[in-house]
Parts: C-alpha cells; sequence; structure tokens
C-alpha cells in the first residue's frame, strides 16, 4: 500500500508542478486553448494518444469486448492505429491546421461560424458539444473509480471527487500546455504499463501458447462449439466491424481530438506526429484489447447481473485482481494517466466552446476582455468537472448504464453530427448550410431516437450509422441547395499559415 500511495503521490505532484510550469502559456485566449499553436509533433501526437485512450478503452471496452469477441478483439486496437490515428493525421491533419489558421478559428463551433458564415451553426455546434461531452466525461471516472476501490478499497465517491479536483487544478493553471506537456508524460507511463500488463495476464495463464489452448476450449455466447473466440473474425463479425467503425471514424469528428491539428506548429511535424500517434494506438489499444481477449479464463472471478450477463465494467479489475502489489500500484497510475489525459482534454474543449462560441456571442457578454475571457474559461473548467462528476456518481448508484454505452452515446452524437460538414467543409467548396443542419439533425437524432427506441440496437451500431450518415447527408443536401462560398485550395506561399489569422466575425476568410 506504501509503495501504491507514493507512486500516485509522485504522478499528482508532477501533474500540478506541470500546470504551473505552463501557466505563462495561458494568458491570453490562443494560449489558453490552443497553446498558441506552436506544439510540436512529439507533444501533440501523445496528447492525440491519450485523449483518444482512456478508462474508458482500458476498463469498460478491453473487457466487454474481449469478453464478447475473445483475440479477434484486437482489430479494433489494429483500426484505432490505422484508421482511427494514421489516417486521420494523413487526411485532416495538414488540411485543418491550415484552414483553421486561414478562417482564426480556434475551435470546432468557430471553425463551422465561418467556414458557413452562420452564427446559429456556432452556437448549435457548441451545445452538441457541450451536452454529450459531459455523458462521455462521466464514464472516464467510472472506469477509473472502479480500479482505484480494487487497489486501495478506496469508496467511489472518493475517488469521483478526487479525481475531479486534480484534472481542475492543472487545467485551470496552464490551459493547452498544461494539457499537452502532462499527456507525453502520461502516454510514457500508458506505453510502459500496458506491456507489463499484457505479460503479466499471460503469465498468469501459463503463458501466451497455454492462455491460446484455454481459450480455444471456450464456447462463445450462443455457440457450443468451440473455438469461436480464438477465430480471426471472432464469433460476430458485423458487431466488431461497428465497433471498430465507431471508435476509428469516430476521431475524425471529435472536438477534443481535431483541436490537436489546430495547435501543432508545422507541416513537418503533421507528418511526424502521424507516425508517433499510430506507433503509440497500436501499442495502447492494440495490447488493452489483446489482454482483454483472455476475459473469459476469468469468468469464476466476474460478478454477473441479470440474464446471465457479467458486469462487464468489473471484467478487468478481476483480471488483474490477483497480480503483485506493485504492479496494481503501476495499472492504477496507468488507468490514471489515460482517464486524466482524456478529462482535461473533454474540460479544457468544454469550457473553450461554451465562452466562446455561446457565451460570447450574445448580450453584453460579447464585449468580453481577453482577460475576462480567460478567466471565464478557468470558471467554466471547474464547473464543468463539478457537473461531470456529479453524473458519474448518480450513474454509479442508479445502474443508468454501463461504461461502454455512455460513451458510444457521445461518441455517436458528437461524431454523427461533425464528421459530415468538418470533412466536406475542409475538401469542397460545395456545401451548404442547410447540408450542416441536417448532419447535426442526424447525429442527435439518430443517437437519441435510438436511446428512445433501440430501432438500431446497440448505441455502438446506432453511433456507427450516424457517421456513415453524416459523411452522406451532407454532400446529398448540398446538391439541392445553395452553397456557401469558400476558396478550399490552399493558400501557397512560406507565410500562408503563419501570417495573422482572419477575425472578421462571420466572413469565410476566402
Amino acid at each position: 500500500m506504501i509503495e501504491k500511495l507514493i507512486m500516485l503521490a509522485v504522478f499528482f505532484a508532477v501533474m500540478i508542478v506541470a500546470g504551473v510550469l505552463t501557466r505563462r502559456h495561458a494568458r491570453s485566449v490562443e494560449g489558453f486553448v490552443l497553446g498558441g499553436r506552436r506544439v510540436g509533433p512529439w507533444l501533440s501526437a501523445f496528447a492525440f494518444g491519450t485523449s483518444y485512450f482512456s478508462a474508458v478503452i482500458f476498463v469498460g471496452y478491453a473487457g466487454q469486448f474481449g469478453w464478447k469477441f475473445g483475440l479477434s478483439a484486437v482489430w479494433i486496437g489494429i483500426g484505432n492505429a490505422l484508421l482511427g490515428s494514421l489516417l486521420a493525421w494523413w487526411v485532416l491533419g495538414e488540411r485543418t491546421r491550415e484552414v483553421t489558421r486561414r478562417l482564426g478559428a480556434s475551435t470546432m463551433p468557430e471553425f463551422f461560424g465561418k467556414r458557413f458564415r452562420s452564427q446559429g451553426l456556432r452556437i448549435a455546434s457548441a451545445a452538441i458539444i457541450f451536452v454529450f461531452l459531459i455523458p462521455y466525461t462521466a464514464s472516464v471516472y467510472n472506469g477509473l473509480s472502479r480500479l482505484f476501490t480494487m487497489a486501495f478499497g478506496v469508496p467511489y465517491e472518493v475517488c469521483v471527487i478526487a479525481m475531479a479536483l486534480f484534472t481542475c487544478v492543472y487545467v485551470v493553471l496552464g490551459g493547452y500546455m498544461a494539457t499537452v506537456v502532462n499527456d507525453f508524460m502520461q502516454g510514457v507511463v500508458m506505453l510502459a504499463g500496458i506491456v507489463a500488463v499484457v505479460c503479466a495476464v499471460l503469465a498468469q495463464n501459463g503463458g501466451l501458447v497455454e492462455a491460446l489452448g484455454q481459450m480455444a476450449a471456450v464456447s462463445a455466447d450462443g455457440s457450443a462449439a468451440p473455438g469461436a473466440l480464438v477465430s480471426v473474425l471472432g464469433p460476430d463479425p458485423f458487431a466488431l466491424a461497428s465497433v471498430v467503425l465507431l471508435t476509428s471514424l469516430g476521431t475524425w469528428g471529435l472536438p477534443q481530438m481535431v483541436q490537436k491539428f489546430y495547435a501543432i506548429e508545422s507541416k513537418r511535424a503533421i507528418r511526424k506526429g502521424a507516425v508517433i500517434s499510430t506507433v503509440f494506438a497500436l501499442v495502447v489499444a492494440g495490447g488493452s484489447y489483446f489482454m482483454g481477449g483472455f476475459a473469459r479464463l476469468y469468468a469464476d472471478q466476474v460478478p454477473f447481473v441479470a440474464e446471465g450477463r457479467p458486469a462487464f465494467d468489473a471484467i478487468v479489475p478481476a483480471m488483474l485482481q490477483g497480480l503483485p502489489d506493485l504492479l496494481v500500484g503501476l495499472v492504477v497510475v496507468l488507468v490514471l494517466s489515460a482517464s486524466m489525459s482524456t478529462l482535461s482534454s473533454l474540460v479544457l474543449t468544454s469550457s473553450s466552446v461554451l465562452t466562446l462560441d455561446m457565451l460570447r456571442q450574445v448580450g453584453p457578454l460579447g464585449r468580453m476582455s481577453e482577460r475576462a475571457t480567460v478567466a471565464t474559461m478557468r470558471g467554466l473548467v471547474a464547473v464543468f468537472v463539478a457537473v461531470s462528476a456529479a453524473i458519474a456518481l448518480v450513474q454509479y448508484h442508479g445502474s443508468i448504464a454501463f461504461i461502454a454505452q455512455m460513451m458510444s452515446v457521445s461518441w455517436g452524437a458528437l461524431a454523427g453530427s461533425f464528421l459530415g460538414p468538418l470533412f466536406w467543409g475542409l475538401f469542397s467548396a460545395r456545401v451548404s448550410k442547410a447540408a450542416v443542419w441536417a448532419s447535426f439533425a442526424c447525429g442527435v437524432g439518430i443517437t437519441l431516437g435510438n436511446m428512445a427506441v433501440p430501432f438500431l440496437g446497440s448505441p455502438i451500431t446506432a453511433g456507427a450509422a450516424a457517421m456513415l450518415a453524416s459523411l452522406a447527408v451532407v454532400p446529398l443536401v448540398s446538391l439541392v441547395t445553395k452553397a456557401v462560398p469558400f476558396e478550399v485550395r490552399p493558400v501557397r506561399g512560406p507565410e500562408a499559415v503563419d501570417a495573422a489569422p482572419c477575425r472578421q466575425s462571420g466572413d469565410g476568410c476566402a
């Protein structure tokens, strides 16, 4: 216990020190939100990866989908690396950086407002972000706190409150630069931790060959034939494909992920960051799902709920229960690193869009000074942390949903609303306001409609469907409605992306 507490004390101390040391970068709006757009490839890539993978992946998804799909769950990690990281950087990275600098956009709603010359789109997208990031944030608290309870016997409520306080302190102090500096250090812990945990789980089961042999003898749900859980595509390829699509393509439309491209310093840094981010995803996501693929070997240690279904959120903690204390401490720091990096990114995104894209666009608040705006964002960081922590506590005691469901609802609504408008808005001059509104309606409508009447089944399938619908709806509606004029060709010359950005309100800056 002493070793675990020392590791945690060092971890929290490093976070606060990073916030103090980077506070000078957070004095202006652009500094607080984007680190002055001068963030290098290593910090940007690790910030992307650590924002991508949290306790939701390690505890919620790895346990649930490892149980359902067996070793084929590794395809989710591969999809996260290739589609969710590598292709996202290659396709969106450079273009997003160039266009957002040309428009002078610091947030995704500001991009929509200036690209499509619509104040309504800006405010609506900010509202969608603020509302649907809350369940995702609550799911991050949930996953981490379950591991804390397992490792330390600390009440769930204490874990949630402590995590909220420490995240709030360093984000308020240093803004974006504090988050990316901490993300880098936390990413190193995640890489080392996941390798150690995978090796330990295999060792518990007699090594890789012996563990595979044991898994081959286990039957999947609904099938009497053994071997499906070690097959290439697993027992349910369609459901597996839906998870790959949701968790991989989703990064293309999530504001907290795309924001990393706004802040990176150069085109060369984007090319380097793509490689770093992909390797990070292969190790962390691939390792997590590979470990989760052996979940069935711990069936006698996993609690079951109604209808014979295992408590998915309890699977990974059960797998780690028998590890040596020092390794358990490392696991806790690993998941703490993943969760707090994701949490800091979410709260910073939420506070910035609420301040810049909603409060400053209405009434007398629109005349706030730079200093007052930064102070407001700092205050809203605390508000968002408090609200999401309260929801996490209500969810835990009310048993509203398990982790994967909460994340799926958030990702489905956000990426289902924004993926099409962002992608086509960056690369096509033939996009209309009506098409963007239609995409927003599809993303939110499909997600909420499926919650009320599950016509698409699980929130995961609904989220994947919403993303594909967004990509299709935008060009189709744009064919029959008036496009917003915009010069899609990049500005040429060395001064193109480093010139002072256009700040004309409502202007496309073409």
